[in-house]
C-alpha cells in the first residue's frame, strides 16, 4: 500500500517504510502522520511482517521537521490536541509497536524528525545526518515525546543544551552520546539497516515481542520494568518459540521460528 507521502515495499519478512516528500525535506504535517499511522497499524497486525525500516526520501533529509505552516494560528487547545493526537497514533504507537522499528536517518533529523526516529527502537544514521530540536527557536517546545525520550536516551544534561541551545549534532556526535548505534556512509546506510535486520530475523518473534515491551517499561514510570521483565519471561516459556528454540540449540540446529 502506496499513499501520496508514503512508499512501503515489503521484502522477506522486511518492510521499508519510506516517508516521500522530497521537495517539502520530508517534512511531516497531518496527512503524513495519518498515512503513518494506517501503515504502521497494518503492519503490526501482518504477520508476513518481522522488522520495520523507517527512512526518508532522498539523501538530504530523514524528515526535516515539522510542517510549521500548518499549525502556526493554532490556538492552546488545539497545540495541546495536535501533541497528543501525534503521541497516540504515531510516536508513542511506533514505541509500543509488536516488531522491532529501525529508523534508518538520511540527513536532516529535526523537531519533530528526531522525535520520530527516538520513537524507533534502533537508530543508524548516515554520516551526513545533522539531528536537533530547534523548537524553542520558534517559541513552542518539543510536542511529540522529544523533551521525554532524548532525556532517556543521551542524558539530562545533554537534552537540555540541545534543547535550549537548539544545537544540531553531527552523526559522529550522536553515535558518542547514544542517540543513534552507528554512523555509516550514504551510501551503506539501508545496506546496514537491512544486515540489522536480518539479524534479528535469526530470532524469536515472540521473545522479541517481549524484549520490546520490557525495555519500554524502565522508562514508564507506571509500570514497574521488573515485574514486566519477570512476567514476560515466564510468557515465554509457553510459547511454540521457546519450545523451537531450546530443542534446536540441543540438537545443534538453527532454530525455525513462527512467532508464537
Amino acid at each position: 500500500m502506496n499513499k501520496a507521502n508514503l512508499q512501503l515495499r515489503i521484502h522477506d519478512q522486511v518492510a521499508w517504510v519510506q516517508i516521500d516528500r522530497p521537495t517539502k525535506l520530508n517534512a511531516l504535517n497531518k496527512e503524513v502522520l495519518e498515512d503513518l499511522h494506517q501503515v504502521f497499524s497494518e503492519l503490526r497486525n501482518d504477520v508476513s511482517v518481522r522488522v520495520i525500516v523507517l527512512t526518508g526520501s532522498g539523501e538530504k533529509a530523514f524528515v526535516a521537521g515539522a510542517d510549521i505552516s500548518e499549525f502556526s494560528k493554532f490556538s492552546p487547545n488545539q497545540g495541546k490536541a495536535l501533541s497528543q493526537t501525534g503521541q497516540d497514533q504515531v510516536f508513542a504507537y511506533i514505541e509500543q509497536m509488536n516488531k522491532p522499528v529501525i529508523a534508518a536517518i538520511n540527513g536532516f533529523a529535526l523537531g519533530g524528525g528526531l522525535e520520530l526516529a527516538m520513537s524507533c527502537h534502533i537508530r543508524i544514521a548516515s554520516n551526513n545526518a545533522r539531528m536537533g530540536l530547534p523548537e524553542t527557536s520558534l517559541g513552542v517546545i518539543p510536542g511529540y515525546g522529544g523533551t521525554q525520550r532524548l532525556a532517556h536516551i543521551i542524558g539530562k544534561g545533554r537534552a537540555m543544551e540541545l534543547i535550549l541551545t537548539c544545537q544540531m549534532i553531527t552523526a559522529d556526535q550522536a553515535l558518542e552520546f547514544g542517540l543513534i548505534t552507528q554512523a555509516v556512509p550514504q551510501e551503506e546506510l539501508l545496506s546496514t539497516a537491512a544486515s540489522v535486520a536480518q539479524k534479528i530475523l535469526n530470532n524469536s518473534p515472540f521473545a522479541i515481542n517481549q524484549a520490546i515491551q520490557a525495555v519500554n517499561a524502565a522508562y514508564d514510570e507506571n509500570q514497574n520494568g521488573y515485574d514486566i521483565e519477570i512476567n514476560a519471561f515466564g510468557t515465554c516459556f509457553g510459547s511454540e518459540d521457546f519450545k523451537e528454540g531450546t530443542v534446536a540449540f540441543l540438537e545443534k540446529r538453527k532454530a525455525n521460528f513462527t512467532g508464537n
